[in-house]
């Protein structure tokens, strides 16, 4: 989607937006940390997220890489600079039709910096001199099909910037004149260059409207991180700093949490002033940083943590042949982005109802960095290896990392991408611990849930006035033997469901080939009940796979091959199961309970397990008929 047209749709609404730059990190460590910075970032639903072309043109293919990845994995929508810097007319289709190719509709249009060790912009052979020629070029040869953005400057071009007043407004008036021919060309956004005296953005803001420039003009927000980072940036752009930012800052530059502090605050009085004079947003310069930009997002109410902004329980797709998908298995719900790369390649997503798995078969997941998310570097080894053991001597080892996990000690397990607990997990905390405990090593889990509001902090999703609903659910590997007494507890409880497998393909279970079961379902206001979340047997046979090769390819390879350690880990793998067990009595049951041998479901009756009620966590009126078979299909 075009971000212009979000941006439009926000104003229309009355809501302000946001939205974070970064850049491409030098080393293949830093670039999978960014993964996990604009991971977290995405959390709190900006506009869209930009990624630079580098310094010279030096990271173009690697700034296509990422972007790509932004927009298809992360799920945010995403802009990509493009710069002339050495780009002939072949390298710039190259570079549009593969951004087409993967679903990017967003262009930052720029002519970007000299060529590393030339003083003045020239033209490459076959290139473009300036911007405008690069958006008429995207515009004569692409239509509509992209929205493109240009650079604006509050104090002009930072080239002809001088001392000399007269000579500085004609510069500055140049500049509008160029800026406007930009706009006529096809261009359908502004974003500012960075600035420190807001009264220099409202002017600009001014003097483009004079001119007919109507398009959305948004402030380039550069938070002050460090103080010699903040004088070289504003001294390469030649950045106007008011006496009093200058003032207050050398009174600190020794101190670099002052500093950060000091420029979290500048940022947030500088940035009420931008929202109080009308601007409707702010793209945030990150410098490839959480803290600074997210501190003064919250300082101005544009993010609040502790509320969860989900149209589904997952983050749905920015991608454009995506955007309608509503159904996934519960499998992959710590692993989205595994789940995402698997099905790339399917013609059509489930919208509605699961349907028929069998139809789209699943790819094999063969790009390494899902399969050693945690391992695929030394530093991520060695913290691996701190957290899941530098050796193990017996399967007790093995079984103490996941109650440590399950406890919040640890931060990563192999089965899943983030560092954590999904929110909704920290009401069974205790359980899983339990779990754990008695040798059940768990990878996935939900809480029931009986009609909480779809916009609780934890549970909810889909936007207000609904309600949500979820069937406990737990999955885990677990040795033979303890499987063989857990499957005659399971077996006496008609409203449980469940599925073992072990890598083999080797299948004990109590529900057919086809039976799709809906654990996760929402009840919104003129709308079909939404379904987003299935068990299917199907997909868990392809999960179980994946599953059991995570355990070799992200674990076991912290070991020398036919280690001691290695060889605990290689037995798990060819001897355990992976068990998937679903408490369809969403009011009433009590999965923890039957699965820890405490009580049978006999005594469930009695005791009426309470389902999640947010407000007072006490058992909650049973939901309407037609609520109850709705969530069956």
């Amino acid at each position: 989607m075009k971000v212009v047209d979000k941006m439009n749709a926000a104003q229309k609404a009355g809501e302000l937006f946001f939205s974070f730059e970064f850049f491409p990190p030098r080393t293949e460590e830093g670039v999978e940390n960014l993964f996990d910075r604009m991971d977290r970032m995405a959390t709190h639903d900006p506009t869209f997220c930009d990624i630079t072309w580098g310094a010279g043109g030096t990271t173009a293919d690697l700034t296509l890489e990422i972007a790509s990845k932004m927009q298809n994995m992360v799920c945010v929508e995403t802009m990509m600079h493009l710069t002339c810097t050495n780009m002939p007319q072949d390298k710039l289709r190259e570079a549009l039709d593969k951004l087409k190719e993967v679903g990017i509709q967003n262009i930052l249009a720029l002519r970007g910096d000299p060529p590393k060790g030339q003083d003045n912009f020239e033209a490459v052979e076959g290139g473009f001199a300036c911007a405008l020629d690069l958006v008429k070029y995207i515009r004569e040869n692409y239509g509509d099909y992209f929205g493109i953005t240009v650079a604006g400057y509050p104090e002009a071009h930072p080239e002809v910037i001088t001392d000399d007043a007269e000579e500085m407004e004609r510069a500055y008036q140049s500049d509008l004149q160029y800026l406007k021919q930009k706009v006529e060309a096809g261009a359908q956004v502004i974003i500012t260059q960075l600035f420190y005296d807001v009264e220099k953005f409202i002017k600009f803001t001014e003097d483009c409207r004079a001119l007919g420039i109507e398009c959305p003009i948004i402030p380039g927000v550069m938070p002050i991180m460090t103080y010699g980072g903040f004088k070289r940036m504003t001294g390469f752009c030649k950045t106007y700093v008011p006496k009093e930012v200058e003032a207050a800052l050398e009174s600190i530059k020794d101190n670099d949490e002052a500093v950060k502090n000091f420029g979290i605050d500048l940022g947030t009085r500088m940035c009420k002033r931008i929202l109080d004079s009308g601007t409707p947003g702010l793209h945030m310069y990150t410098l490839n940083t959480e803290r600074s930009s997210v501190a003064i997002l919250e300082n101005l109410g544009l993010i609040n943590k502790s509320q969860l902004n989900r149209s589904l329980p997952w983050r749905q797709p920015t991608n454009e042949r995506r955007k309608a998908e509503q159904v996934r298995p519960i499998f992959w719900a710590n692993r989205p982005k595994s789940y995402i790369n698997r099905t790339s390649d399917w013609d059509k997503y489930p919208q509605g109802r699961w349907g028929n798995a069998k139809s789209p078969a699943y790819g094999t997941l063969n790009d390494y960095q899902f399969m050693r998310r945690h391992t695929n570097s030394s530093k991520r080894q060695e913290k691996a290896k701190q957290c899941w053991g530098a050796s193990l001597s017996k399967v007790d080892d093995v079984n103490k990392v996941f109650v440590k996990y399950a406890q919040g000690d640890l931060g990563m397990l192999p089965w899943s991408e983030m560092e954590g607990f999904h929110r909704e997990t920290g009401t069974i905390q205790s359980q899983l611990q339990q779990l754990n405990t008695q040798g059940y090593l768990t990878i996935n889990s939900q809480p029931q849930v009986n009609g909480a509001p779809s916009t609780d902090a934890k549970v909810g999703w889909g936007g207000p006035d609904g309600y949500v609903y979820q069937k406990a659910y737990v999955e885990f590997f677990v040795s033979p033997e303890k499987l063989e007494s857990l499957e005659q507890r399971l077996q006496k409880q008609s409203s449980i469901t469940y599925m073992a497998i072990n890598s083999k393909g080797k299948v004990r279970s109590n529900v057919g080939h086809s039976d799709v079961n809906a654990v996760t379902w929402g009840v919104f206001p003129g709308k079909e009940v939404v379904q987003p979340t299935v068990v299917d047997p199907h997909s868990f046979s392809v999960w179980k796979d994946e599953a059991f090769q995570l355990w070799t390819e992200d674990w076991a390879n912290l070991y020398e091959n036919n280690s001691r350690s290695y060889k605990i880990i290689q037995d798990i793998v060819d001897h355990w199961f992976l068990v998937s067990v679903v408490e369809n009595d969403y009011v009433h049951g009590d999965l923890f309970k039957v699965l820890l041998g405490t009580t049978s479901k006999d005594d469930q009756v009695e005791e009426v397990a309470a389902a999640w009620n947010p407000a007072s966590q006490q058992q909650q009126p049973e939901p309407k008929e037609a609520l109850r078979a709705a969530a069956a299909h």
